[in-house]
């Protein structure tokens, strides 16, 4: 009898996994492809000369200029990260990047991260040239978290949970993704995209 009482519970056991969606456990499959897990830049192409080096799972740069392109073009997209940056940091996540030679907020969208930019407008939390962030949120010496959703002409910003944009502007719709290093002290981590329309 207790024979086969273990063996119907490992039979039950067995069916709870085969049941489970495929890699309901583990969290993949589910579409998200990881950019940057803090072990290497293989997705990325580094440009100009910000001094980028891996430490502590996260990328991070202190001096020079520059951008970290994706290899890789996107059109329609949820892109999540967490990024880390000191008070007078300038920064930002570029989208849809027209040239990914040359990066700049003229030829793509960018997500700006910059809370002393000398004109608010466009401050952390933004777009700049397109669109005020709807709160104004510090962000200097902590880690915070980015979701930006870019399906179609409609662009939707998250920071920190809080919604900051979501309107639709059809100027770019497609291309790399770049991370930017202007100014101060700045960080990335678990950057993650899940194309969408698929």
């Amino acid at each position: 009898m207790q024979r086969s009482g273990v063996a119907i519970a490992g039979l039950l056991a067995l069916g709870f996994v085969l049941l489970q969606p495929a890699g309901g456990l583990a969290g993949q499959d589910d579409g998200w492809t990881t950019l940057f897990d803090g072990t290497n830049l293989d997705n990325f192409n580094p440009i100009g000369d910000a001094n980028w080096e891996l430490a502590d799972g996260a990328v991070q740069a202190d001096s020079g200029s520059g951008f970290l392109v994706t290899r890789e073009s996107y059109s329609d997209f949820e892109l999540t990260l967490e990024f880390w940056v000191d008070e007078p940091a300038n920064s930002g996540i570029f989208i849809r990047c027209a040239d990914p030679a040359s990066v700049n907020d003229r030829n793509s969208y960018e997500v700006n991260i910059y809370d002393t930019r000398a004109d608010q407008t466009y401050r952390t939390g933004g777009i700049v040239h397109i669109a005020s962030p709807a709160s104004v949120v510090m962000t200097g010496g902590q880690w915070n978290s980015y979701e930006i959703t870019a399906d179609g002409p409609r662009l939707v910003v998250t920071l920190n949970g809080m919604p900051m944009v979501d309107i639709e502007h059809t100027q770019f719709t497609e291309g790399p993704i770049a991370l930017q290093y202007g100014l101060g002290v700045v960080k990335f981590r678990n950057v993650r995209i899940r194309p969408l329309g698929m």
